[in-house]
């Protein structure tokens, strides 16, 4: 296996650590969603309704992501990693239920494109035996964000900012990710390729690839469908349904996080070792299971287990997924690829799901509306099996050509 250069293992611990501060600020909303609905009087339902708003942001993030097959990966990263750092904080400081949500709106919008880029970035830089390493432990930082996130909350609640310091605390560090890519260089790849002065909207669905960004639009649709609301809902059900109290909350959270670091921080070489699609049986599996065990009447240590579970497989889950859009399309349309299918197609199910789950919840209770969801990442499993190639160990150029 080839060592990775100097200038690599920069390009890595860059990736990772903007990785890190998007899986922060994206689990916040999760982590905050009942005293924000209390801060601004919402019901469920309207809280449901708030975070589908709020997830419109990502399928609006394909219009930018696509300007990376434009303008280049690092230019776009640049604007996206500002974008959201000023609209995480703006979040902080907002006095009205519809400013919180435009603000987290633009945000997801450009947190979004940033997930995407920094995967075409990476997918396009190391060498194909490290591939699938590289982006499951980048997709396994923005987990640990999420951990870090889950594990300070309760004490920056007790501040006298209450929930508008955690989006203080995600914004502002990110000053320090804006001062580190001014070293970046462009992905080889890209500059290799001529340079393109306008983009045709949707130009990949007049290519022989438009089949494979519909199968892969509906795997990340299935998936994404589950992924969004399997941990959205989760304290709240664990603070109306099973009554937990806010420690209880908390320390179910850390362990479940903790202990799931070391299935997040595998993936990435269950991937180059077994390949794509034994590993999508395995994790596939996991989140299945977990949904299924986070939101029961069960012991408090079986929820912990599933809520471990829950948050190793739905952080999986996405290392496989992405994984696989990367390696599947050319250079020249690989970003507008990733977008549709993640952004402008797949990610429309986010949007979706809090609403379905937000309606199926007052009469089946959070439980059985979560639990629903489960059936996307089943299905998505079995379009990975019967119809995506094996990709593991392959240059990308030959990954983009089979068929």
């Amino acid at each position: 296996m080839s060592q990775l250069s100097p200038y690599h293992r920069r390009l890595f611990a860059f990736l990772s650590i903007a990785s890190f501060f998007e899986g922060f600020d994206y689990y916040a909303l999760a982590q905050l969603l009942p005293e924000i609905r209390a801060a601004f009087g919402l019901s469920v339902t309207q809280g449901t309704a708030m975070a589908s708003v709020i997830n419109i942001g990502m399928v609006l993030s394909f219009f930018l992501v696509r300007q990376g097959d434009r303008v280049g990966r690092r230019r776009l990263l640049s604007w996206t990693i500002t974008g959201y750092m000023v609209c995480t904080a703006l979040s902080a400081v907002t006095v009205h239920v519809a400013q919180f949500a435009l603000c987290q709106l633009l945000a997801r919008l450009f947190q979004s494109a940033e997930v995407a880029t920094v995967m075409v970035f990476a997918a396009e830089e190391f060498p194909a035996e490290r591939r699938g390493f590289v982006l499951g432990v980048i997709q396994g930082v923005s987990s640990l964000g999420a951990i870090v996130c889950a594990g300070i909350t309760p004490l920056l609640l007790g501040t006298a900012l209450g929930w508008r310091m955690v989006y203080l605390v995600g914004g502002v560090p990110l000053i320090l990710v804006a001062y580190l890519r001014r070293n970046l260089r462009d992905s080889q790849r890209f500059t290799g390729e001529a340079v393109q002065t306008r983009l045709p909207l949707l130009r990949v669905f007049r290519s022989r690839y438009r089949g494979r960004v519909l199968l892969m639009s509906a795997i990340w649709a299935l998936v994404m469908f589950c992924t969004q609301s399997a941990l959205l809902f989760w304290k709240d059900f664990a603070v109306t349904h099973r009554h937990f109290s806010a420690a209880q909350v908390a320390t179910c959270m850390t362990i479940a996080a903790v202990g799931s670091l070391p299935l997040v921080f595998s993936v990435g070489k269950l991937l180059d070792v077994v390949g794509r699609r034994a590993s999508t049986v395995i994790v596939f599996g996991l989140t299945l299971l977990g949904v299924g065990l986070s939101y029961t009447d069960l012991s408090p240590s079986v929820l912990t287990a599933g809520v471990l579970l829950g948050i190793a497989g739905t952080t999986c889950v996405l290392s496989v997924v992405q994984t696989l859009t990367t390696e599947l399309f050319p250079t020249d349309i690989r970003a507008e690829s990733f977008g549709i299918a993640n952004s402008l197609l797949g990610r429309s199910a986010g949007v979706i799901s809090p609403l379905v789950v937000g309606m199926l919840s007052t009469r089946l209770g959070y439980g059985l509306a979560v639990q629903a969801t489960g059936a996307g990442p089943l299905f998505a499993m079995l379009l990975i099996l019967l119809f995506v190639p094996e990709t593991r160990g392959k240059e990308l150029e030959e990954t983009a050509a089979l068929s």
